[in-house]
């Protein structure tokens, strides 16, 4: 076992690894009571390395070392140290052979790192550190070599045997065994390499790439899950077809595999050539998985496809260098998704998960840059500020070089470094060389920590006609990083006119045309800019598509957000007024009484929203959802939950009072009986009709009630039904809630994915408590070992039913402690982003921060706590 005792890991210590390894060949002897790894290995040392001294360190974790050969020579136990963790022989040659034999347990496997067994079959998960769970070997990114494997196993029960590459040789063994040999002829690093092996069913299609190769396509799943697959299947070939488009990037082996897999830690791994997805994030169909699944299919079936290239092809050098290839791949992956379907509620999305979750990072003990400096365990950085943020990153140099320069920085980036281990800096570099532009500002976005706030604030000049806008930003102290500097920010902006007309801009001093849109570039810590020729006051719409991750400090009035929410041509920036207005509206409640007034012209917006048929329905669908309570709790500086759950649950009611007669026609209005179809408009139209539904089953209405009923038995697809069953849940109709909730089980017992959405429904319901969520994990299908399971019962209540885990009790604390104490035995990675709600004890007041801390205390107290647990409670608790 690796040592519990976490050790800093810094960037400022990289150093280039002693020896390379130029391939390795691997043959796997699969059985029931564990797995039999012989690998041979071809290595050299590095003459870019310092290191002379010709010790040979390889990384293990819970092997048992059965041989160990140099050059065909059998080492005996002085030539060699084995440390557990770490295998040592003191005196290596220049370049040498070196097989090692080892014996693990996949059957026993339960942190599902490495190889491990899942409903039967085998599998890996090598990122970042599983590889060393399988053989010693130099486990970090920047070590690339060609891998040849061979599995080995019993035919009846393992008859599809799966890894990186083409399959080369495959044949019969004594004993009812077979195998069959990969062979990768890409150089990789070892955190890319996979292994499956089981009973599965094969689906296979075809695609021709831009060149005309014929390309073999495979998905491989359990026999139950055969009608499961077509989606995927079509979404991985649109994502080739759109990265061949939009970035010319051509698949290059002759295979492309996915298999899905139920316990899986995370949702999907690009391993080359074999992607394995956890089952939720690749099964689907009509009668199993809603709307936002199949977005979420398409969207993270194009993140592992695009990583081909941005990741695999080339990765990164160190994992401090993890946003390299995820920030760059989840930008493409969001790309790809506004491009097939609504770039505007695409935007939206993305955006509400950044505010809600992202900033909360920043903000918390974890705070990071998006390349970090340090980390203890890497598997806690595998966070929404390396992907979100890294993203955002990624897409603010978009903007600033534009389309066709961007097109060309990252053609250059991958033609330069090809088959190579590289940085964030090389990325930076490589835009930097094909544009001309000097982004060495820019760079302190992988730098510095924090969520930057911008300060805006304007004067209007009637007799020159001149609009003046006096803008500042600062970059707060985050844990580690004080007196930050300013950072270069594209700030979008537009200014409507008293006519809700755009207005052309014209600087002073600048000779660029007039246009309706302008992005300023804020470099310094404070800029002032004079727009000249405006004849009278505009409302400024700022931030536009939210070109920077970014707070803004502006003096929005609720007339201006009214304006804005009916005449913004930028559907984000729409949106967005609409947000805020509803978020002042709901903070001017919260210490308010029972008898005060709810802002009347709230109802007349949401009014024109609902009636107005001319507007752009998919974006109609987000704007009628009000700002979440985990949003509304990031935006207070010592927020008061059950305040807060209070007083956006008096505003939704309210809303939904004095709305119910076109609430109720928008159902029907929306509730058309054509195939079901999943373009965005059939998405916006759903998903109204289901908003409508829980509106009115908030209110208890009677008709609603009915309504629910009805859709929930006659319903043709999940989403319906699922829509139907949440508002029912959600409602005080308790007979009906049992009576559903059972019909619904009875049903969709048998499938996995399905019955996480019935626990999810149960334990994040406002009208569920802790009671009812500890029931759920005493329930059958509730299961520890698997990640779905804990995070559809345990994540869900912690993360979205905020009103019951923020108890003034603490009851909600204490019961999240248990678990993550519970779990960090069995799965240290899932333990630890479980403790995630409990890390931010010092945001809120004082008797619900001083129960958090109490309940991280109880974590930190735990005899034999995990490295991955063991960072989070420690920084959380420090200072």
């Amino acid at each position: 076992m690796r040592t519990n005792q976490p050790q800093t890991v810094y960037l400022s210590e990289y150093r280039v690894p002693a020896y390379l390894v130029d391939h390795v060949d691997l043959r796997f002897e699969l059985f029931e009571e564990g797995a039999r790894v012989h690998s041979t290995l071809a290595v050299r040392r590095n003459p870019e390395s310092a290191d002379t001294s010709g010790r040979l360190e390889l990384d293990g974790d819970s092997l048992v070392l059965e041989g160990l050969q140099l050059d065909g020579r059998d080492l005996e136990p002085g030539q060699y140290e084995n440390q557990g963790d770490r295998l040592v022989i003191p005196e290596v040659p220049e370049q040498f052979g070196l097989t090692v034999v080892t014996w693990i347990e996949p059957q026993n496997n339960t942190r599902l790192e490495g190889l491990y067994k899942s409903s039967g079959m085998f599998c890996t998960q090598c990122e970042a550190e599983g590889f060393r769970c399988i053989t010693f070997f130099p486990d970090r990114p920047d070590v690339m070599a060609r891998f040849r494997t061979r599995i080995e196993a019993d035919r009846a029960g393992y008859p599809v045997l799966l890894s990186n590459g083409n399959d080369v040789e495959r044949g019969e063994l004594e004993g009812g065994r077979h195998f069959v040999t990969w062979e990768d002829p890409f150089p990789k690093p070892c955190y890319l390499f996979a292994l499956v092996a089981g009973d599965l069913v094969e689906k296979r299609d075809s695609f021709r790439t831009c060149t005309g190769r014929e390309i073999d396509l495979r998905m491989y799943v359990e026999p139950r899950n055969a009608d499961k697959c077509d989606h995927a299947m079509d979404s991985l070939k649109r994502s080739m077809r759109w990265d061949e488009a939009i970035y010319g990037r051509e698949y290059d082996l002759d295979i492309f595999m996915i298999v899905a897999v139920d316990d899986f830690n995370m949702g999907a791994m690009e391993n080359k050539g074999l992607n394995i997805f956890n089952s939720s994030c690749v099964l689907a169909s009509q009668d199993t998985a809603t709307d936002a699944t199949f977005q979420r299919i398409e969207a993270i079936v194009a993140h592992e496809y695009f990583h081909n290239w941005s990741g695999n092809r080339v990765t990164c050098r160190d994992w401090f260098q993890l946003s390299l290839k995820e920030g760059f791949t989840v930008f493409r992956d969001s790309q790809f998704s506004a491009d097939m379907g609504s770039t505007t509620v695409k935007r939206i999305e993305d955006v509400t998960l950044l505010r809600t979750a992202q900033f909360a990072e920043d903000g918390g003990p974890m705070a990071h840059p998006v390349r970090p400096s340090f980390y203890m365990e890497i598997s806690n950085f595998y966070t929404l500020t390396i992907y979100e943020k890294g993203a955002e990153v990624v897409r603010m140099i978009h903007t600033l070089l534009g389309p066709d320069l961007f097109r060309k920085g990252s053609d250059l980036y991958f033609e330069r470094h090809d088959g190579q281990a590289v940085t964030t800096d090389d990325f930076v570099k490589a835009m930097e060389d094909a544009s001309g532009r000097d982004l060495t500002r820019f760079r302190r976005w992988y730098e510095q920590a924090g969520t930057p706030v911008v300060t805006v604030r304007d004067e209007y000049d009637e007799a020159r006609q001149v609009y003046r806008l006096d803008i500042r930003q600062t970059v707060p102290d985050t844990p580690g990083q004080t007196g930050k500097q300013p950072q270069h920010i594209p700030f979008a902006l537009g200014l409507l006119g008293t006519d809700g007309q755009p207005l052309a801009l014209k600087l002073v001093g600048d000779d660029a045309l007039p246009a309706e849109q302008r992005v300023l570039e804020l470099t310094e810590a404070s800029h002032s800019f004079e727009f000249e020729g405006v004849a009278a006051r505009p409302v400024p719409s700022l931030l536009r598509d939210f070109s920077a991750p970014v707070r803004v400090d502006y003096p929005w009035t609720r007339e201006q957000l009214l304006f804005l929410m009916s005449h913004d041509p930028d559907g984000f920036n729409r949106w967005d007024a609409g947000q805020r207005l509803a978020v002042d509206v709901i903070e001017s409640l919260v210490d308010a009484g029972e008898d005060a007034e709810i802002e009347p012209r709230l109802v007349s917006a949401y009014r024109h929203l609902l009636t107005d048929e001319g507007l752009d329905q998919a974006l109609v669908a987000k704007m009628l959802q009000l700002p979440s309570e985990a949003y509304l709790i990031e935006l207070a500086a010592a927020p008061r939950v059950q305040q807060i759950y209070r007083a956006r649950t008096r505003v939704m009611d309210h809303l939904a009072a004095a709305l119910r007669e076109e609430l109720l026609a928008c159902y029907h209005r929306n509730n058309g009986g054509a195939e079901y179809r999943l373009t965005s408009d059939d998405i916006a139209r759903r998903t109204l009709r289901n908003t409508a539904l829980g509106w009115l089953l908030q209110i208890g209405d009677a008709e609603g009630r009915e309504l629910a009923l009805r859709q929930y038995h006659d319903a043709d697809n999940m989403t319906d039904r699922l829509g139907a069953l949440r508002a029912l849940v959600n409602s005080d109709y308790h007979e009906d809630r049992e009576q559903v909730l059972d019909a619904f089980y009875q049903r969709w017992q048998d499938d996995p994915q399905v019955v996480e959405l019935w626990f999810s429904v149960q334990s994040g319901s406002t009208r569920g408590n802790l009671e009812q969520v500890r029931a759920l994990m005493e329930h059958a299908a509730f299961d520890w070992k698997n990640p779905n399971k804990v995070r559809s019962v345990i994540g869900v209540f912690a993360g979205q039913n905020l009103a019951a885990f923020h108890a003034e009790d603490g009851s909600g604390y204490r019961f999240l402690a248990e678990q993550v104490r519970h779990l960090d035995a069995s799965n240290p990675q899932i333990a630890a982003r479980l403790a995630t709600p409990l890390t931010r004890w010092r945001k809120f007041a004082s008797v619900h921060g001083e129960q958090m801390k109490a309940a991280l205390e109880t974590i930190r107290d735990r005899e034999g706590l995990s490295r991955d647990v063991y960072e989070v409670v420690h920084k959380s608790l420090a200072g």
